[in-house]
C-alpha cells in the first residue's frame, strides 16, 4: 500500500464531522418528519470535529461513524486526536485510527483525561495486550498525552480546556483561539465562564426541545449562548426534535443549527 495521502486542505477551518446525538438522525425505525426529511441538513451522524491547524489535522472525538465521516469530507489523514469525554458515541470509532500511524510513521498522539484513557484501555484492550505487537497494523497504535484543565499545545495550536458539567459527569470543552467547542453539557461551572469571554464562535450542545438530565434543551442553550455573547453560535449534538429549517427560522440572530459537513473559519 502506498504512503501517498490524498486529503482535502482544511487548514484554518473547523469541519463538523457529525452534529447528532448518540443515536444519530434519522433514528432507526422512526417515521417523524425530521427522520424522513429529504433535507440533507437533517442527516446527523454522531458528534465529531476536525480542525485544520498549522501543524496538521486535529480530530476531536472518535464517533462510531468516523470512517464514513472522514471519507465524506475527503480528510485523508489525522495527525492528533483530542477527547471531550469517554461516552460511547464519542469514543467507539477509535479503531478507525489504525491507518494513520502508517502514514505518520509513529503512534497516534491522543490527548485525553485519565478517565478517558482508562475507558479506552478497557474497551480496546486488544490494542494494549502484549500479543498485540504481533498484529502489525491490526490494532490502533496510540501514544497517550494526559491532559486536565491546564492549557496545552497541539499541532501548533494553544488549547484551553473548559470544565463542563454533563449531568453527573464532568467533561471537557475546548477553546481554540476565539472558537470554543462545548458539546455534551447542561451546565457551565463558575471557573469556566471567564474562559468563554470574547468568542467569535461558540459551538454548544442543544439536544432537544424538552429539558434533559445531561444536555441543554434548545431554550437553555439559547439562554446560555446569550450570556456568553459570542459573535456567532452554532448548536450541535441534536436529536430529531430539531428539524433544521423550522428550528433555524425561530432562533435569535447570530445563532443557527450546525450540520454535518459545515465548515467555518478558525479565528
Amino acid at each position: 500500500m502506498s504512503k501517498a495521502v490524498l486529503t482535502a486542505d482544511v487548514r484554518g477551518q473547523l469541519v463538523f464531522l457529525g452534529t447528532g446525538t448518540s443515536i444519530g438522525v434519522p433514528v432507526i425505525g422512526c417515521g417523524c418528519a425530521t427522520c424522513t426529511s429529504s433535507d440533507p441538513h437533517n442527516n446527523r451522524m454522531r458528534c465529531g470535529l476536525v480542525l485544520g491547524l498549522a501543524g496538521g489535522n486535529l480530530l476531536v472525538d472518535t464517533p462510531p461513524d468516523l470512517r464514513s465521516q472522514l471519507l465524506r469530507e475527503k480528510i485523508g489523514i489525522v495527525h492528533a486526536t483530542l477527547y471531550t469525554h469517554d461516552h460511547a458515541d464519542h469514543v467507539f470509532g477509535l479503531d478507525d485510527l489504525r491507518l494513520f500511524p502508517y502514514y505518520l510513521g509513529h503512534p497516534m498522539p491522543v490527548f485525553c483525561e485519565e478517565q478517558v484513557e482508562s475507558r479506552i484501555r478497557k474497551s480496546f484492550d486488544y490494542a494494549f495486550a502484549a500479543e498485540s505487537q504481533n498484529y502489525a497494523g491490526g490494532v490502533p497504535q496510540i501514544a497517550f498525552q494526559r491532559i486536565a484543565t491546564e492549557p496545552f499545545e497541539v499541532l501548533g495550536q494553544h488549547v484551553i480546556p473548559l470544565r463542563l458539567e454533563h449531568g453527573r459527569f464532568r467533561v471537557l470543552g475546548f477553546r481554540f483561539g476565539n472558537v470554543a467547542y462545548c458539546t455534551d453539557t447542561n451546565g457551565i461551572p463558575p471557573e469556566s465562564w471567564p474562559l468563554l469571554e470574547g468568542l467569535d464562535v461558540l459551538v454548544l450542545d442543544a439536544l432537544r426541545l424538552k429539558p434533559h438530565p445531561t444536555h441543554f434543551s434548545l431554550d437553555e442553550a439559547v439562554a446560555t449562548a446569550e450570556r456568553i455573547g459570542a459573535k456567532r453560535t452554532y448548536f450541535t449534538h441534536m436529536s430529531h426534535d430539531l428539524e433544521h429549517a423550522a428550528t433555524n427560522a425561530n432562533l435569535p440572530a447570530g445563532m443557527e443549527l450546525a450540520y454535518d459537513g459545515l465548515r467555518i473559519p478558525l479565528t
